[in-house]
């Protein structure tokens, strides 16, 4: 899997502005501060359909995941000491482990390996509709804490009530906004 190190702007379902910097300094982009991520870069259709988790187990992903609850949400951003955005945080997450992700919420919709929600289990990415559920393009996404036959949780940096990063049960609202549910982790190593 290719990938790029760069610094990138753009909010859960925008296109990127990108800015280079010396590896491991942040840089300034719309006045906002950002640190590098690592970012999947797209196959010849131009889709990232595919994630390279390395020896990284969904266990210890979603170990460090709840370690960043709390932190508030702030459009457009991969920086703890600012906030996430959905997609901000979940590169920020594989990121840790380094995992090359897509940065937007919408460069996931390609991806292969969709399952069935009733299959998700810890370490899934869920994706969903932005705030207008009329409008069928991913725009949030989460990555699911739950085991199967367990009601779906999720964790993400939600722009709603909690304002933050947060573990969150699949409720009407958010079955009324979901597209689907991607494998990440072939098997279910803890």
């Amino acid at each position: 899997m290719q990938y790029a190190v760069i610094a990138v702007y753009l909010s859960c379902n925008m296109p990127a502005k990108q800015a280079a910097a010396p590896a491991g300094q942040a840089v300034s982009v719309n006045n906002i501060a950002h640190n590098h991520i690592l970012l999947a870069l797209p196959d010849s259709a131009n889709f990232v359909t595919h994630i390279n988790i390395g020896k990284t187990n969904p266990t210890e992903l979603l170990a460090f995941a709840s370690t960043l609850k709390g932190i508030p949400y702030q459009d457009a951003s991969t920086d703890p000491s600012f906030g996430f955005d959905c997609s901000g945080f979940v590169a920020y997450v594989f990121n840790h482990f380094d995992i090359a992700v897509p940065r937007s919420s919408v460069d996931y919709t390609y991806m292969h390996r969709q399952i069935r929600l009733s299959d998700a289990r810890p370490g899934d990415l869920v994706l969903f509709t932005g705030t207008d559920s009329t409008v069928r393009v991913v725009g949030h996404m989460g990555i699911v804490t739950a085991h199967p036959g367990d009601t779906i949780k999720f964790i993400h940096s939600t722009s709603g009530k909690a304002r933050g990063v947060t573990v969150t049960a699949l409720n009407g609202y958010y079955a009324g906004r979901y597209i689907k549910t991607v494998r990440v982790f072939e098997k279910s190593n803890k």
